[in-house]
């Protein structure tokens, strides 16, 4: 993976690293050519130079004959035995050899750089240049662009180019600039993804696919099967043929979750949150919102959209809020929008407490439980059916309410198919009147294309897999608990909290894009820094995410690698916060140890029924009768699961050749296949 530490000190001399921006760096050293694969975009970018082309030009032929010319040297007995391939064994091709490796990818990369030196040649024959400057040169072309602005400008045009470069240079200054790595997460090899490169592998550390339902087989059965049955996309908007029956059975399997009469799926939680809050906040006369200090942009915008006002208390601050609610009228409509998990530090929102309050001063509440659904409760509900954890697992998969719980207490709950669930797409839960209200006028729902019906099946069947199965939830508490203590033990500085959260606080944007960079290239670990806004300005931070796929040996390197980061950077730990008075609840003074919401008793500890940490190379369990309720479900629409039979026969053979076992279809003449034009 190319280096952009490498690429700094070159940026005075070359004008056209000098004026690109370091995202645009980052995504051409990244990314392979897709015209010749040896090279990286960047490689390909730079043929174009007239110092630079040349340059490569000279150098690959090198390489080139130099691993020619060490053919037939001594050494080469030594490379192999050094790397284990001498003697020769069987069954050996041209890729285990280091010496031959080497040559062939430094042959690969001279002829695509042959390719792209001819390439330009031809191109700039096709096209004579109209001016003096060298033809191909990226610096240039930016440089002619520039000039187009230039002059638009001058004619009395607004510069748009220069405006869009002024905003993006404000974001490089206050180092709030948002990097887009190239994951691509394999579903057979979870948590395992590759960069640009498929052969580029690094361990994920940030992922929102908590449970790691996005690959779990039967949410790729079921996806499988209803693409086969019912094509890719839904065809229009939810009213306009997109209402399939694969919607309607997605929000029944939600209702009945949180124990609700009515479910509504959205594109994603954000619109869901947007549209909601912003169609309450319009019609309902007066209304007044009560928004916690560190609500989700979503929710702030849907408010904001609403035109209504809006009071924001203390983060998890009961006594804020109720001065706050104290002051208006109980008459007055009004809505506590909060979270249970906060995401960005892990916190719980007191949503027991909030519910008395709603009572006592007249006010809907509005919970959004993005972070939670399919993680907490006995089946994957959220924090609000937690806090009553035995009375609703007694309850069972009854849609009927648990009288008197919190969850019942919450007059409307959001969630997403997007993150436990592995899926897309998210929802409001609630009254059949109020649910009937946001489909009729919501925006945000009316108008726009139905998700595709493959996507609602498999969120559909990830969400009852985890209502009967508990194994997930509870091993990927305990792996968490494991990251944690470790993190402890080494002097990291984890933001406390109950959750599964795990924030490691940096205080620095630059140091937080240095870790995040230094732990991809040095140690295939990719984690995301988390700078301004999403964090306040001296809190940023690294947020680890754990799964019940991480085994114990990716765990412990984790935190080595973290710890030699930290050492690396010189980047202040637990020790050095305690000692400056604390930040973003490090280091406090008095502070109180933070009990998880997930008690011992709950995660199987007390019993011995506790799943066990994974070891490097061991599966995870699937969960059969899990997997068998869960394609009952689906028998009315897609029909049965019929399970692959082998009936295997047996053939004599000719004296002294053993008898051959083979399937009994593998006998059967092949089948025609008719296809039309």
């Amino acid at each position: 993976m190319d280096k952009l530490s490498s690429l700094a000190k070159f940026k005075s001399s070359c004008p056209f690293l000098g004026r690109t921006k370091s995202s645009t760096l980052r995504t051409l050293c990244t990314s392979s050519s897709p015209r010749y694969p040896s090279l990286s975009r960047l490689t390909e970018r730079a043929t174009q130079c007239p110092v630079m082309g040349p340059a490569l030009q000279t150098r690959s032929s090198q390489m080139v004959a130099g691993y020619a010319s060490f053919a037939g040297s001594a050494d080469i007995q030594k490379i192999h035995e050094e790397k284990g391939v001498f003697p020769i064994p069987t069954g050996t091709n041209i890729e285990m050899c280091p010496h031959a490796t080497k040559a062939l990818a430094a042959a690969r990369m001279a002829e695509d750089l042959a390719k792209a030196a001819k390439h330009k040649a031809a191109k700039a024959a096709a096209k004579p240049s109209t001016s003096a400057a060298p033809s191909g040169c990226p610096f240039h072309a930016a440089q002619a662009a520039q000039g187009k602005g230039k002059e638009a400008a001058a004619a009395g045009g607004f510069n748009y180019d220069k405006f869009y470069a002024d905003e993006l240079e404000k974001k490089h200054q206050d180092a709030s600039y948002r990097y887009f790595n190239n994951i691509n997460r394999m579903a057979h090899k979870f948590p395992i993804a590759h960069t640009g490169h498929p052969k580029d592998e690094v361990e994920v550390w940030c992922a929102n696919d908590y449970l790691g339902m996005g690959n779990n087989p039967i949410v790729l059965e079921t996806m499988h099967r209803t693409l086969d049955t019912y094509g890719h996309g839904a065809g229009g908007t939810r009213n306009i043929a997109g209402n399939t029956g694969m919607h309607l059975a997605l929000e029944e399997e939600l209702a009945a979750l949180h124990r609700k009469p009515a479910a509504l799926v959205f594109s994603s939680c954000y619109v869901a949150n947007d549209a909601t809050l912003a169609t309450l906040g319009s019609k309902l006369p007066g209304c007044i919102y009560f928004s916690d200090s560190m609500n989700h942009a979503s929710m702030i915008q849907g408010m904001r959209h609403s035109g209504t006002k809006r009071v924001i208390f203390n983060h998890n601050d009961l006594e804020d809020l109720e001065y706050k609610l104290a002051q208006y009228p109980k008459e007055t409509p009004k809505i506590i929008a909060f979270e249970s998990v906060y995401s960005m530090c892990g916190s719980i929102g007191p949503i027991s407490q909030i519910c008395d309050l709603a009572k006592k001063y007249g006010a809907l509440t509005f919970l959004d439980e993005v972070h939670a659904v399919g993680l907490y409760g006995p089946h994957g509900a959220g924090v609000a059916e937690h806090l009553d954890y035995e009375a609703q697992q007694r309850a069972g998969n009854s849609r009927e309410p648990v009288k008197g719980s919190v969850m019942d207490r919450i007059d409307i709950i959001t969630g997403t198919l997007g993150k436990a669930y592995g899926a897309i797409g998210g929802y409001i839960a609630g009254s059949s009147d109020f649910v009937d209200m946001i489909r009729s006028y919501a925006s945000g729902f009316i108008f726009t294309t139905s998700l595709p019906p493959a996507n609602m099946a498999g969120a559909r069947a990830s969400i009852s897999y985890q209502k009967e199965y508990l194994g997930d939830r509870q091993l990927m508490q305990i792996n968490v608990r494991e990251l944690k203590s470790r993190f402890e033990s080494l002097d990291i500085p984890v933001v406390p909290g109950p959750s599964h959260i795990v924030p490691v606080l940096i205080g620095d944007p630059t140091f937080a894009r240095l870790a995040s960079d230094m732990l991809l290239e040095k140690h295939n670990v990719y984690v995301q820094a988390i700078n301004y806004p999403t964090v306040a300005r001296g809190e940023e931070r690294l947020r680890f995410t754990v799964t019940p796929g991480h085994n114990i040996d990716q765990i412990a390197r984790l935190a080595k690698a973290v710890d030699q980061t930290f050492t690396e950077l010189g980047i202040k730990r637990t020790s050095v916060w305690k000692a400056e008075g604390g930040r973003a609840g490090v280091g406090m003074p008095d502070a109180k140890p933070v009990e998880p919401i997930w008690t011992n008793g709950q995660l199987g500890m007390v019993d011995g029924s506790a799943p066990k940490l994974l070891r490097a190379g061991q599966k995870r369990i699937v969960d059969a009768r899990a997997v068998a309720v869960t394609r009952e479900k689906f028998n009315d629409l897609l029909g049965p699961v019929v399970e692959p039979r082998v009936t295997t026969v047996q053939l004599d053979m000719a004296a002294g050749m053993r008898p051959l076992a083979l399937p009994a279809d593998a006998l059967l003449p092949a089948s025609e296949v008719s296809v039309s034009a």
